[in-house]
This record gives C-alpha cells, sequence and structure tokens, in this order.
C-alpha cells in the first residue's frame, strides 16, 4: 500500500545533498545554524551553503546562488523573505531539485488574501518545474538515521514511531519528550500550511515506510477532508495512528488559522472521521505521547484486565484505591486475584495492614525483608486473572525505607521480572520532593523497556487505547 511513496519520498527524507539558502557568516541567522546543525549531527552528504553575502561557514564556502552549486541538489532548505519565493522556485527548477522546504512563513497564515495568493503562484511554479514544496511556515523533515535533526539540532536514535505535524512547536516538542522517554523516531516531519504536500502525502509514505510501525499525528485542519479521511482509513488498517487534532474549541479554531492558515470543522465532525477511520485520537501532547510510549514497548495489546500492585511501602492503601478508580474509570477492568494468590500473598506479608484483593497494598512486606516484597509481586504477575500489572511506585516513599541501595534493588527486579515472562509489567512514578532520583529511575526502566508513566491515570488510558485499536482491527 502507497509503495510508490518510498522512491518519491526518498530525495526527501534519504537526501544525497542539502542546499541552505538563506546562510551567513553570521551564525546568528537561521540558516546559518541549519548549516551548523546538519553537520554536527553528521548528515552523511555534501551541504551547499547559499547566501548572497558570501563568505565561509567552516571549511564550507557560501555560494551566492543555487544555480552555482557546481552538484545536483536533492533539497533545498529556504529561510529567506517570502518575496524571494517565486525566484528560488525558478532556481530549484533549473537544478532539477526534488524538494524544497519553506521554514519562511508570512503566507496565508498571517495575511490572507496576500499571502493566499503567492501561495498559489508557489504551486503553479512548483508543478511546472517539478519541484515539491514542504511548509510553507514550516521546520521540515526529521531522520535520525540520516542525520537529519530539527532545527536547534534536535536529534535523538532511530526507531519505529514516525510523526507528522502541522506545527514545528509541538514537532520539537514530540522530539524533545521523545529523547526524555525513549520514544525513538524513525521519521517525522512538521509541514505548516501544507500547500503542495500535506498530511496525507506524508501519512502514506509512513505507511509504506518498513521502519515505522507506529504514526502519531498533530492536525490543526485540511484543505481536503475526503482525501484525508479516506488517507486515514487505509493507513489505520496497515499501522497505528494517533490523532491529536487542534483546534478544537473556538478560540482554538482561531488560533489554528493565525497558525497555519488552517480552516477547521467541528470537533464533533473531527471525532466522528477519526472514528471511522479507525485511528486512536487523543486530545493533549501528554496523550499523543503517552499512546506512542505503549505502542513502541509493547507492539500489541495484551488485554485491558489490570492487576495493580498500590504500595510497596507506607500509604499504599489510599494508593491503592485511588489507582482502581483511576483504571476502571479509563477503560481498564480490575478482576479479583484468584484464591491461591491470595492465600500466598497472606502466607508472605500477612492479612493486617494491606489490601490483598486487587488493588493490592504490599507496604507490609517491608517488615519481611526486598525477598518476600519481590515474591509476592512475582505471585501477583503469575496470576492468569490479568493481562498487565501495573506498580505504582512513590520515591520519596520508598527512599528512607530501603535506602538508594534497595531502590536499585527493587529496580534491577522489576527488569529482571518484564524480561522472564511476557506479561507487561508497567510501572507509575509519580512525581514528588525527591524529583533527581525520580528521573534516573525513570531513565533506567524506561531503557529497559519498561513503559513509565508520571499517573496511573495517563497509564491506564494508553493501555485501553492500545487494547481498543487492535480490538478494531480484529472486528474489521
Amino acid at each position: 500500500m502507497f509503495e510508490e511513496k518510498l522512491k518519491e519520498f526518498e530525495p526527501i527524507f534519504y537526501p544525497k545533498s542539502i542546499a541552505v539558502i538563506g546562510a551567513s557568516a553570521t551564525s546568528i541567522k537561521v540558516g546559518s545554524l541549519w548549516v551548523v546543525d546538519l553537520r554536527s549531527a553528521g548528515f552523511p552528504g555534501l551541504i551547499y551553503p547559499v547566501g548572497s553575502s558570501g563568505g565561509r561557514i567552516g571549511d564550507l564556502e557560501i555560494l551566492p546562488s543555487l544555480r552555482l552549486i557546481p552538484g545536483e541538489v536533492d533539497y533545498v532548505i529556504v529561510a529567506v523573505p517570502r518575496q524571494s519565493a517565486l525566484e528560488l522556485l525558478d532556481d530549484c527548477a533549473a537544478k532539477n531539485v526534488k524538494a524544497v522546504h519553506f521554514f519562511t512563513a508570512g503566507f496565508s497564515e498571517t495575511d490572507t488574501q496576500q499571502g493566499r495568493k503567492l501561495e498559489e503562484q508557489m504551486l503553479e511554479k512548483a508543478r511546472q518545474g517539478n519541484v515539491r514544496i514542504i511548509g510553507p511556515n514550516c521546520i521540515g523533515v526529521y531522520c535520525p538515521e540520516h542525520r537529519i535533526p530539527l532545527l536547534m539540532g534536535i536529534l535523538g536514535e532511530d526507531g519505529s514511531v514516525g510523526f507528522i505535524s502541522q506545527s514545528g512547536g509541538i514537532a520539537t516538542k514530540l522530539v524533545t519528550i521523545g529523547i526524555a522517554r525513549h520514544i525513538n523516531y524513525s521519521k517525522g516531519v512538521s509541514f505548516g500550511n501544507g500547500i503542495d504536500l500535506d498530511a496525507s502525502d506524508f501519512l502514506q509514505y509512513l505507511a509504506a515506510d518498513p521502519k515505522t510501525r507506529v504514526i502519531g499525528a498533530y492536525l490543526e485542519g485540511t484543505r481536503d477532508g475526503a482525501c484525508l479521511f479516506n488517507t486515514m482509513k487505509e493507513v489505520a488498517k496497515a499501522k497505528p495512528l494517533v490523532v491529536w487534532k487542534g483546534g478544537r474549541t473556538e478560540a482554538g479554531a482561531q488560533a489554528a488559522l493565525s497558525h497555519t492558515g488552517s480552516l477547521t470543522s467541528s470537533a464533533a465532525i473531527w471525532s466522528a472521521m477519526l472514528k471511522q477511520a479507525g485511528t486512536i485520537e487523543v486530545h493533549s501532547l501528554e496523550e499523543l505521547t503517552d499512546t506512542l510510549l505503549i505502542f513502541q514497548q509493547l507492539g500489541r495489546g495484551r488485554g485491558i484486565r489490570a492487576a495493580i500492585i498500590g504500595g510497596l511501602a507506607d500509604g499504599g492503601g489510599g494508593n491503592s484505591v485511588a489507582a482502581g478508580d483511576a483504571c476502571m474509570e479509563n477503560g481498564l477492568k480490575i478482576p479479583p486475584l484468584s484464591f491461591e494468590t491470595k492465600q500466598e500473598l497472606s502466607k508472605l506479608v500477612g492479612e493486617v495492614g494491606g489490601i490483598l484483593c486487587n488493588p493490592v497494598d504490599l507496604s507490609q512486606a517491608q517488615f519481611r525483608g526486598l525477598a518476600t516484597l519481590f515474591q509476592a509481586i512475582d505471585s501477583v504477575v503469575r496470576d492468569t486473572v490479568s493481562d498487565v500489572v501495573l506498580i505504582q511506585e512513590d520515591i520519596e516513599i520508598l527512599l528512607p525505607i530501603y535506602s538508594r541501595k534497595g531502590l536499585e534493588e527493587i529496580n534491577e527486579f522489576f527488569i529482571e521480572l518484564a524480561k522472564r515472562q511476557n506479561k507487561p509489567v508497567i510501572v507509575v512514578l509519580p512525581p514528588g520532593s525527591v524529583e533527581a532520583e525520580r528521573l534516573q529511575i525513570e531513565q533506567k526502566l524506561l531503557a529497559a523497556s519498561i513503559p513509565v508513566f508520571c499517573s496511573m491515570e495517563r497509564a491506564a488510558r494508553a493501555i485501553y487505547r492500545l487494547n481498543q485499536y487492535y480490538c478494531w482491527q480484529e472486528a474489521k
């Protein structure tokens, strides 16, 4: 499906050469930063800085014109005022450029009549010259595998998550949050006003891309709703597609018009369209990244029956109650533990001061040592009544009781537990007064492919959406 996009988009995500228009020897210019970032990231192809002032960026000569570049150019980044757009497209056609990315803003998003007219002229010239346009008003493509960073040099490790975004700011946050949470991207793109290549084009490419397993999208509007709907429907059949629609309220819709020139429909119409297409709708950046993380780490849904361990030390009773509410209110089922598991837990930790049903409070295990705590957790995980296990780990409570050494042993146990059996183990690490230690543990668990969330609500919502998608696929 959409295999023709692989060849068409190869010069976009795997260009052999990139020209940057608007470079200067002054490093504060955006064009110059792009050149520096490409070099620092280790882009393997040729880089051609272009700017009227001449000079050099490191050992690269700044050429006065795109037409004077001695070799072929696949991809062009434009960071000069919009008045030069039409002339630049003539230059691109003359050089047989495959795609041009306009970082330049000031089109339909700011000046509706004049800006739209200029966009129409740009599109006409691009089609005459057989050049594809990304943007304008965007930060373009991102491909860690081919060492193409986002603006400001943000790179990260390559992986299996693809994304598209009409907003450059959202694209940047997706990558920076992704780096922090070990969400590793195959490809990404910020396409801004999308006057030529738009959401449908990039979704089709990511659907065909063998290195992408799950796709995230931030959309504000579309110029062709029917095409987008049909594309999303086809993409969702092949891969999970997680969509955050911006501009759902009147204020948001007005901001979207000023941001990317997007005309939006009502939130109800979008929600109905996304549901019909088989996509997974989310409503915030947090929900989008949570859902991408769970798809990356777990791959497929295993079920929505959850076992919850709400307390590893003091204060576990209230946490267990709250965790049960959070999970059931967000679509999960909390089945009672088997009689055998309850009996085993009773022998290990006793029945006084804890909760031995589901959710489970194992806080009394602190008086019997880590070995007993680990046996009790293992017992809950082995119980066949659950498909997934969620463990709340309150660092600020555990640290004084078990010390840093004990805390390290607990998390090493979680990693070992996740490796030796198939049932997903998910850890909830709420923020607290020992944030440095919490972040360190989060990084360790994420690096071991254990999903980590800061609240039980967010974890439950992500698990439910994972399973919702695969239930939809099976019912097709």
